[in-house]
């Protein structure tokens, strides 16, 4: 009876010092498991803000290709003799005449 016990002791007295000597590989083991995590959620979160931007970007050349086509519609001859109309400017018929400077010759 009393060598199992002793057995029992030493057997337990053996595990309790190795866990006391491995306690900074345990504490390595930690370090990295948190690392780990804060990994994922870093990245989670950098592949969020790469989705965001590409929608803006989206949004943004959509935005361009609207405010480039409708100023090729505006910038068009007869839209523009429509759109100084009213400020009274009409739109020659005959072509311009060139002046020259005699004095200059």
């Amino acid at each position: 009876m009393e060598q199992a016990a002793v057995k029992k002791e030493k057997r337990f007295r053996i595990n309790y010092q190795w866990i006391v000597k491995n306690i900074p590989f345990f504490l390595f083991l930690s370090v990295l498991a948190v690392i780990y995590i804060y990994n994922g959620h870093y990245s989670d979160k950098i592949i969020k803000d790469i989705n965001r931007t590409n929608r803006e970007l989206k949004e943004m050349q959509f935005e361009y290709k609207t405010l480039k086509s409708e100023l090729m519609f505006r910038s068009k001859q007869s839209e523009l003799a429509k759109a100084v109309e009213p400020l009274g400017l009409k739109e020659l018929v005959a072509p311009p005449v060139v002046l020259k400077d005699s004095l200059a010759n």
